[in-house]
């Protein structure tokens, strides 16, 4: 009997022993498992970040250059939607070459090689984008921009004085925006559509109360 007992003994020692793998095996597939989402609950924190972090520059671009925007408005009647909007649509929200490094927000462009720099630019050009070299505006200061887009808006071109007074007597964002598509501001077919986008999607009309 004794010999039996013990016979008994190492079969179940060998059992426990032949289930081992299998133990080993789930526990590895839970910390696989664990750590893939784990991780991907770690990336999407990174992301919200991110995304957060973006939010608050463009709050920020946007509280930087709105009082300006106002008191510009109340001189020289430009809707202060229209002048933040540009602002965003042209300088990247103050992150492009022109705009970080030399204050020009508005793509305003120059003749005089003491205040003026040449980058290369995107043009739409019979039917195509074409990149050129330009010579634009160099400023010490953003709300020098902002005041000197004011200014063109108001008192137009070399050649043509009037060219922006559409975009001055509109009654709100929309007229002004289709106004600087026709007046001729810019080349980019879609110009009219992405400044009312960027108008609407940062409630930037408020602004503009009082303006008008």
């Amino acid at each position: 009997m004794a010999q039996k007992r013990r016979t008994s003994h190492r079969r179940k020692r060998r059992r426990k022993n032949q289930n081992e793998p299998i133990y080993i095996i789930i526990a590895v597939v839970l910390l696989i498992l664990v750590g893939f989402f784990g991780y991907h609950k770690y990336q999407q924190k990174q992301q919200d970040n991110a995304t957060e972090q973006v939010q608050e520059e463009k709050n920020a671009f946007i509280k930087q250059v709105a009082p300006e925007a106002i008191k510009l408005g109340q001189q020289y009647g430009v809707l202060p939607s229209i002048t933040i909007g540009q602002a965003i649509l042209e300088s990247d929200w103050g992150n492009s070459t022109l705009a970080s490094k030399y204050n020009n927000y508005f793509g305003i462009k120059g003749t005089n090689p003491d205040n003026t720099v040449v980058l290369e630019t995107k043009e739409y050009t019979n039917g195509q984008w074409v990149t050129i070299n330009g010579r634009f505006r160099s400023y010490t200061d953003f709300r020098e921009s902002m005041k000197d887009h004011a200014l063109l808006l108001v008192n137009g071109t070399t050649w043509n004085s009037s060219q922006y007074q559409q975009v001055i007597s509109s009654k709100d964002y929309i007229e002004a925006a289709v106004s600087l598509q026709t007046d001729g501001y810019a080349t980019d077919p879609g110009y009219t559509s992405k400044i009312i986008h960027v108008i609407q999607k940062y409630d930037l009309m408020k602004y503009d109360e009082g303006i008008k």
